[in-house]
Formats: structure tokens, sequence, C-alpha cells
């Protein structure tokens, strides 16, 4: 077996595994776990923070309101759905879309770590504030979003959660902005002279500015 068909069966196993965890509360009230859509190789990954009413009946991410929001904000920027991975923080729907608890972010962590050692992504793009502050505890979104940072191997980029813009319509200019970003980020990044620019990311540093 090659090594892309190893990544590629071990992807499926975990994501069989997903759906049928039982390690919190969530999966007595959920339809279906909703592991994660995109392929096993993909350069971009991008995390949300969990299912919600669409995604627990069709058991895929980002497919309701939010999700075609998404689709677009990447279409106007270059970018293709089918390119990219897409999870989230947590792979059930909590009830009535309340936000994950701790325990349940806790129990979910193994499962998103693997998939991130398995597809090994070049960018990890953070929607919205679980997310982000999964990989920057402490850390205040409305301080940091749109603003690289590298982490080892790999470029982590915060943005508010699509569905902010939908609900509230004053965070579009936002959320379009830092999509603009990513779009720029990700050509540059894909030039052959793509270590001068890696290197020169104007990259945000954790320091007490970004604390709430």
């Amino acid at each position: 077996m090659s090594v892309d068909e190893h990544v590629r069966e071990a992807l499926h196993r975990l994501e069989e595994e997903i759906k049928r965890c039982t390690r919190c509360r969530l999966h007595q009230t959920r339809t279906q776990a909703v592991p994660g859509d995109g392929p096993y190789d993909a350069e971009i990954m991008f995390i949300g923070e969990a299912p919600g009413y669409h995604e627990d009946k069709q058991g895929r991410p980002f497919v309701g309101a939010a999700g075609q929001y998404l689709n677009e904000l990447l279409e106007k920027n270059g970018l293709r759905r089918e390119d990219v991975y897409i999870t989230n923080i947590v792979k059930c729907r909590p009830p009535r879309n309340r936000d994950p608890l701790p325990d349940e972010i806790a129990a979910c962590q193994d499962y998103l770590d693997r998939q991130i050692e398995l597809i090994n992504p070049r960018v990890i793009v953070t929607l919205g504030r679980f997310a982000m502050q999964h990989f920057f505890p402490g850390a205040s979104i409305s301080r940091v979003h749109g603003q690289p940072r590298r982490l080892g191997d790999r470029i982590f980029f915060p943005i508010f959660h699509p569905a902010a813009g939908l609900y509230q319509p004053k965070w579009q200019p936002l959320l379009e902005e830092d999509f603009r970003k990513l779009g720029d980020l990700i050509r540059r990044l894909r030039e052959p002279s793509a270590q001068t620019s890696y290197e020169q990311l104007s990259l945000f540093e954790e320091d007490e500015s970004h604390h709430e």
C-alpha cells in the first residue's frame, strides 16, 4: 500500500470511528456525527465550531446557510470547496445549537488532532472563537482575525465564523476582507518564491494586548 493509500484508509477508519462515538452526552441527541469532508491530502483545512441542524441531518459539515456563505467567500477569492478539508472542533450537534461545553470539546480533541496529523495541511483556518481558542487560548478573535500565525510547519489563519456575517451583517465586510487576505496568502504560498514569502509573513504575536 502506498503512503497516499495508507493515509486515505486511515482517515476513512477515523471518520467511521467518529460516527460510532459515544464519548460524551452529545451522542444521545445527535442524528448522526459529522466527522469532516474533503480530500485526504488537502493543503487547507477549515475548522469550525460544531455541526448545526442541517449538518446533523446530512452528516456533512457546513451544508446550511453558513456553509453556502462559506462557499461564496471561497469562490470569490480563488478557492474551491472541493479542494479544502472542513471539520469542526466538536463532531456532534449540541442541542438547540448551544455552545459546546469544555468536556465535549475535550472528548473530540483526539479526533481533531488525528485529522490534522493525517491530512497534514499547510494552512489551518479557524472559523469562530471556539476553534481559534483551541489553538490560541486566551487570544481575542476581534484582535487577531485575518492575521496569520506560524506554528512549526503550519500557518494558522483565524477568521470570524461565517454565521456571524449572516446573523449580524455588520461583520460581513470584515469576513470578506479576511477571506481576501486568505486568498492572497494561499497564492503567495504557491509561488516559486514561497519560502521567502513564508518567512516574511506578517504574523500576530501572543501578548497581553491579545487577551480579553
